[in-house]
């Protein structure tokens, strides 16, 4: 199983750099980052980081077709590729529902799905031949061409899924391949392949040779209270972007989001922390001492075909930055890094 970091890139930028750095000297796979306004952008960071680094991978996971044309991702997608000799690829979803609605889009008037799976021919055709023409319900192009030309003979294109079935199987008969966003249970992983090989399967692809990537939210320390506690902090505000299948596939009644998903809603985090009990923060984590987390891995993912495991870090920087909230005692983004790579790394297959 690969290893990958996901960041939200708040971090002063020499922080998220270094973090970088670290990630690649322990053999991460990549390192993706979340592309929406809220945060610093991911292109540029990623560009300065491209020197420094000589094997880890980089790219969004993930970038939203509404908000950004796809033809400007998969400029920016190839440019990046040749900063890092070959090591960029794409994951593409509808966008966060949150920031849609900040932007006066309501994003059930999107046909998210259709609309991603136009942006995945787009951004592959632009990235295969530099042109496109293109008359689709969403994006419409005229011989188009960019001068932005990838050096991977095939650069990766993915689509991130939660909901299903469709999604999985768009991802995995449009796509090279899922990232399953915030799932902790084998149920939720087992339908999320199904579907994932139904989709593979149809288009004659081997799902087995395909990337499917399990984004979970993960806090590891040897302070085992103060990792959940990091994790508890943010468990809310992820939650309250999951649609109910996805909430009953992973154990929990969508019902008893209500209040937290009211309180994170009205903008009182820290109202929304206190209602996220732990029990549902063990659910909806990966959290807890080195071996405490590998046990979880283990018992919830390894064996149902995922075969890269993207640890959404949380720390307390991340914590206090959104909620306001200070923890002790929790680990850093750097020792974190290493607790995963020299710990929990060599006991996953």
């Amino acid at each position: 199983m690969k290893f990958s970091y996901v960041m939200l890139p708040d971090y002063p930028l020499e922080e998220s750099l270094r973090a970088i750095k670290l990630a690649d000297e322990l053999g991460y796979y990549a390192c993706y980052a979340a592309d929406e306004t809220w945060h610093k952008d991911l292109w540029l960071l990623f560009a300065a980081a491209a020197r420094d680094t000589t094997n880890i991978r980089f790219g969004p996971s993930v970038s939203g077709v509404v908000l950004r044309d796809p033809s400007l991702i998969a400029q920016a997608a190839a440019t990046l590729d040749e900063l890092t000799g070959g090591r960029a690829e794409v994951v593409l979803g509808s966008g966060n529902f949150g920031l849609l609605a900040q932007y006066g889009i309501d994003w059930s008037d999107t046909k998210p799905l259709s609309r991603v799976k136009e942006g995945v021919h787009v951004i592959r055709t632009l990235l295969d031949e530099g042109t496109i023409t293109y008359d689709g319900d969403f994006f419409q192009y005229n011989g188009l061409f960019t001068f932005a030309r990838p050096v991977q003979e095939r650069l990766p294109v993915k689509i991130g899924s939660m909901r299903g079935p469709r999604s999985f199987e768009a991802a995995g008969e449009f796509s090279d391949g899922c990232h399953h966003a915030l799932s902790y249970t084998r149920e939720a992983y087992d339908y999320g392949i199904k579907h994932f090989r139904i989709g593979a399967e149809r288009a004659g692809k081997d799902p087995d040779d395909m990337d499917f990537g399990a984004w979970v939210v993960t806090a590891v320390g040897r302070d085992s209270a103060a990792a959940k506690q990091a994790a508890r902090s943010m468990v809310g505000i992820y939650a309250s972007s999951m649609p109910a299948e996805q909430l009953e596939r992973n154990g929990v009644d969508p019902d008893s989001l209500t209040p937290i998903i009211e309180a994170i809603g009205a903008g009182d985090l820290a109202k929304g922390i206190e209602l996220t009990s732990p029990e549902l923060a063990e659910k909806l984590s990966v959290a807890g001492t080195p071996e405490e987390v590998t046990a979880k891995i283990k018992a919830e993912i390894e064996g149902t075909g995922v075969n890269h495991f993207i640890a959404a870090i949380t720390d307390a920087s991340l914590v206090k930055a959104f909620t306001g909230q200070a923890l002790d005692g929790v680990a850093t983004v750097d020792e974190q890094l290493r607790l995963l790579a020299e710990e929990v790394m060599p006991k996953i297959g």
